[in-house]
Formats: C-alpha cells, structure tokens, sequence
C-alpha cells in the first residue's frame, strides 16, 4: 500500500491506497497557509500516523502531490504561490527522517497527469494535457507517452504565462492566466469587475451560484474569464498537439459556465487541424482525482509493478 499526500492551498488530504489506484482509508484536514509551514507540518505527520495507524497491510511508501515550483528528484518545495512560506521546504527529507519509509514527491499537475493516463480520461493515449484549476493553475503532460517535466522540473507552470496586459494579480504578475483560469483568479477578477458585488474575501463558488441564477454581471465575469482560458488552451493545442485536453478541479466543476466562452476562442485562433484531433473533457476520476494522484509519484518513480499502463 502506499499513503499519498495531496497537500493544497486550501485544503490538504492524507489518503491509503493501492498500486491499482483503490483508496482504502481517508482523512481531510485545512492547510490554512497563512500559520506557516511548521504549524502545518505538524498537522499534516499527526494525520499521516493516524492513518498509518488503520493500515490493514505494510505500507511500502509515501507519495506527495503538491504545486510547484519543486525540485522533484530532491523533494524540496520553492514558494509554490498557493502555498506562501513555503520557502526551500527540504519536504522529501523530512518526511523520509519521519516514517522511515521512500518518499516520492512530484508537482500536481503531473501527478494528476499520471492518475488520469494510468486510470483515467488519458487511459489508451499518448499525448495528453492535464490542467489543475484549484487555489492555483498548471498543468501535467504526456508526450510521446512519457511525463514531461523539463529541464529542472518546471514544465507545466502556464499559469505564470502572461495572457493578458492587465488582470488579477496572481502567480506574481497581473494578467497571468492563473489570474483567469484559477478559482482565486475568477474570484479577483469578480471583485475587480463588480466590487459591489462581490467583495474581497469572494470565491469562484459564489460567482458561480450567481451565475446559475442567471446573473448578468456573473456571466461577464465567466465571459472574461473563459475568453482567457481559451487563449491559454489554443496556445497548449498549437504548441503541444495534444489528443486530449483534460479539465480536473474548477474545470469539472464550472466547465458550462467557462467552457463555452473558451472552446469560441480555441475555434477561432487554433490550428483547425489540431483543434479536430483535441478533445477538452472533465477528468475522468471526477472528485477523487486529487486522492488518486497523490498516490502517482511513487507509482512513477518508484519501484513499482502492477499498475494500469
């Protein structure tokens, strides 16, 4: 068995699973980053402990999906932007003198990219594009039917990609599409657009429960919004050629208020070519993608045999 880690900006989750992906045992608590690293720490090895705790088999590793920018062979974290504090976080290190046991470490994006080509909407293809649309906004790639991380384990970062003059400020600079495609992003923008609307402190959900009512100003919100996210995505088929384009967090969940702004843009400014071979689909885990995939680092990196490939 293998106890993954899907440490997030808003929340963090400790899971038991198995090499075929089956979640066994669960436990949920909030990452609250604004206490700092050791706080959340020490929270996150007494939840770990009480999960090994209810192992019914050894567990062989520990896996850790989180944001990047990461060192991954080192497992050290470098100030991923939904985790602030985070600074040169030797993670992988830490965790190994804690549990005695392997610890594999690997960026969201890609983990999500690994669960959904092992189990599922990647399943059977060679070039996909997993996008992560949470506090944050990445991606994870299968090329040529390997994962794709770079140089020094930066691949995927499009959420600093500049897609605009001007926007929410997110990932360090205003405009960036994480401004456009992230939940804190789409609820900055709200703020900016209507701030006697939705106020500061706003989220993606609120706008999105407007919208549903048929609210006018929420629909300019998600207009705005999705005209971006098209860009982005028109610029990931051009460029990569991908079979296909899956949504997981936010993209699953608002996909029909987002989605239809995007897939306009994506018609008009993509390659026809490579627009006909890319379908845009929800993960096909659904809501347990982020356990699945915080199990994906040590099923890649480790020593491993038996899973779904």
């Amino acid at each position: 068995m293998i106890l993954g880690l899907d440490i997030g900006g808003t929340k963090t989750a400790v899971v038991l699973g198995t090499r075929e992906g089956a979640i066994r045992l669960r436990k949920e608590f909030a990452t609250a980053p604004q206490h700092g690293f050791q706080k959340t720490f020490a929270e996150l090895t007494a939840v770990a402990r009480g999960v090994l705790d209810g192992a019914p088999e050894p567990v062989e590793a520990i896996s850790v999906s989180i944001g990047g920018p990461l060192d991954v062979d080192h497992g050290i974290i470098y100030s991923p932007p939904n985790l602030p504090g985070w600074n040169a976080i030797p993670l992988k290190k830490m965790l190994t003198e804690a549990f005695s046991r392997p610890v594999y470490v690997e960026h969201d994006g890609n983990a999500g990219a690994l669960a959904e080509w092992y189990f599922g909407a990647g399943k059977g293809f060679s070039h996909i594009v997993f996008i992560t649309m949470g506090t944050g906004f990445g991606a994870g790639m299968i090329l040529n039917g390997r994962l794709y991380r770079g140089a020094n384990d930066l691949a995927g970062e499009i959420g600093h990609i500049r897609i605009a003059e001007n926007g929410p400020l997110c990932y360090g600079k205003a405009g960036s599409l994480e401004g456009f495609g992230s939940g804190t992003g789409i609820a900055r923008l709200a703020h900016h657009l209507f701030p006697g609307m939705w106020n500061d402190s706003a989220t993606a959900a609120e706008v999105y429960r407007s919208w549903q009512s048929g609210s006018h100003e929420a629909r300019q919100v998600f207009e705005q919004a999705g005209f971006r996210l098209g860009r982005g995505l028109a610029l990931l088929i051009d460029m990569l050629n991908p079979q296909r384009i899956i949504l997981g967090g936010l993209g699953m969940r608002i996909h029909d208020a987002l989605l239809p702004f995007a897939q306009t843009v994506i018609q008009d400014e993509a390659l026809p070519e490579a627009v006909r071979v890319c379908e845009i689909v929800p993960a096909g885990l659904g809501e347990s993608i982020g356990d699945v995939a915080s199990l994906c680092a040590a099923l890649d990196q480790g020593e491993f045999t038996g899973h779904s490939r």
